[in-house]
């Protein structure tokens, strides 16, 4: 039996999840493999390299610095995150992300991102933290729009929650069959069809139709994920995480004290549970 870490995306309610990862890491609770989708990946690569607060320390730091993020960044790049500042400039010399530690680390980790011309999800695995693997996480979380496509190996992608948000079946098809899902929506939510679905039909419908078709279906996909994950948890077949009240910044929310006091959210509810987390781990 293999033990997962499901991370759900969510662009800035990832800094939730960012709170509860750095509590397992203080209390010292591993798996035998991650999958991240979006911001699940960029974030979620951190519990891989051990480094506890590196998420909340670089994005309250950078949180309105344009390079990082921004209107400007967008119109300059055509990424609202900034792509060499983000996934060159922070990982390599700003806050540096520990490759050592993360090749050492027997953990696997899957970054999640969608093939724009198939439609189809891409669950690569990302064994060395380098700047291929730095790409991968910079696909899962490419949002469509305001991102450029990213191409690795003649594979055009995208963000990995158009095709796959929360890739549980996925992941037990791998063999991890015992998994710890974090979530960053509250009980009772579901998806609505996206806003954004008639501009990305007018902008990519003609020359990506399997991707406006994804978009068209998604939260259909998304909410039907969550019924059977009410399922499996009701077997006790996973273990749930979600914020116990809704998220309410921006998906790309730039206030750090927003921010941080969406990540110390993570830490208080994460730390509620820990014990049981060790527990269904265990059994």
């Amino acid at each position: 039996m293999k033990t997962g870490l499901v991370l759900e995306g969510g662009a800035m309610r990832g800094m939730y999840t960012a709170g509860v990862l750095d509590v397992m890491m203080e209390n010292n609770i591993t798996v035998d493999g991650t999958i991240g989708v979006s911001a699940g990946a960029t974030f979620g690569c951190n519990f891989k390299s051990k480094q506890i607060g590196r998420t909340i320390r670089y994005n309250l730091k950078y949180s309105k610095d344009p390079r990082y993020v921004g209107i400007r960044s967008l119109i300059k790049t055509g990424d609202l995150y900034g792509a060499d500042f983000c996934y060159r400039q922070l990982p390599e010399k700003l806050d540096v992300f520990d490759i050592k530690t993360y090749q050492e680390n027997p953990m696997e980790f899957y970054a999640v991102a969608t093939d724009i011309e198939t439609g189809k999800p891409v669950y690569h695995k990302c064994p060395n933290g380098d700047r291929v693997d730095v790409e991968w996480y910079r696909a899962s979380a490419s949002m469509p729009l305001v991102s450029n496509i990213v191409e690795i190996d003649g594979q055009k992608m995208l963000d990995g929650g158009i095709a796959d948000p929360i890739p549980i079946h996925e992941f037990q098809k791998m063999g991890y069959d015992r998994n710890v899902i974090i979530l960053t929506q509250h009980d009772g939510y579901r998806k609505k069809k996206s806003s954004a679905l008639p501009l990305i039909k007018l902008k990519m419908g003609k020359k990506y139709p399997n991707l406006v078709h994804d978009m068209e279906i998604r939260h259909e996909m998304y909410n039907k994920t969550l019924d059977d994950i009410r399922e499996m948890e009701k077997k006790k077949q996973v273990y749930v995480i979600r914020p116990n009240n809704p998220i309410k910044i921006k998906r790309t929310e730039t206030d750090p004290e927003k921010l941080k006091a969406l990540y110390e959210t993570g830490r208080k509810e994460g730390l509620q549970h820990i014990e049981n987390i060790k527990k269904f781990l265990e059994m």
